[in-house]
C-alpha cells in the first residue's frame, strides 16, 4: 500500500548549509539526475534571499518557507455506500514535508519566462511571508477540509 523508500535514511545534509531538509528539496528540484545544475539554481537563490533580505539568514528563510507552506489538515476520497466523500484527515509529519516541498516547485514551474533561481527566490520569500502560489494552494486545501468538516466522522 504506502511505499517505503530508503531515501530518507540514505540522506545526507546538504554540501554549504549542512541541512538535510536543503539536500531534500535540491534532490526534488533535480532533473534527469543532474545534481549539481539543481544544487547550482538552490545556492543561487539563497544568494537572491541574502541580497533581498539582508538582516535574514538564507537558509532560515527557506526552513521557514517550507514550514509555513507545511499543510496541518487535507482531504481524502473515501467512498461510503456509492458515494465519494472528501473526508478532512491530519497530515503526518513527512507527507506535510513532501507537499510543501511539491508545491513550492509547482510554484516556481508554472511561471514562466526567467530564470529558475529567480523564480525561486521570489517563491521561498512570498512563502516566508506568508503569501505566494504555494501559500495560496495550502490556504485552499485547508479551506477544503474546513468545509468538508461534517464528513470528519469518515475518517478512518
Amino acid at each position: 500500500m504506502a511505499r517505503i523508500t530508503a531515501s530518507r535514511k540514505q540522506l545526507k545534509p546538504d554540501p554549504k548549509c549542512g541541512s538535510l531538509l536543503a539536500a531534500k528539496f535540491i534532490n526534488s528540484l533535480m532533473w534527469d539526475g543532474k545534481k549539481s545544475v539543481a544544487q547550482n539554481v538552490f545556492y543561487d537563490a539563497l544568494d537572491i534571499i541574502k541580497q533581498r533580505l539582508p538582516d535574514e539568514e538564507p537558509i532560515e528563510v527557506f526552513t521557514q518557507a517550507v514550514e509555513n507552506v507545511k499543510p496541518a489538515i487535507e482531504v481524502r476520497s473515501k467512498r461510503v455506500g456509492g458515494a465519494a466523500y472528501q473526508v478532512p484527515m491530519q497530515v503526518n509529519r513527512a507527507r506535510q514535508q513532501s507537499l510543501a516541498i511539491r508545491w513550492i516547485l509547482m510554484a516556481i514551474r508554472e511561471k514562466k519566462g526567467r530564470p529558475t533561481p529567480q523564480k525561486l527566490a521570489d517563491e521561498l520569500a512570498a512563502a516566508f511571508n506568508r503569501e505566494g502560489t504555494a501559500m495560496t494552494r495550502r490556504e485552499n486545501v485547508h479551506r477544503m477540509a474546513d468545509a468538508n468538516k461534517a464528513f470528519a466522522h469518515f475518517g478512518w
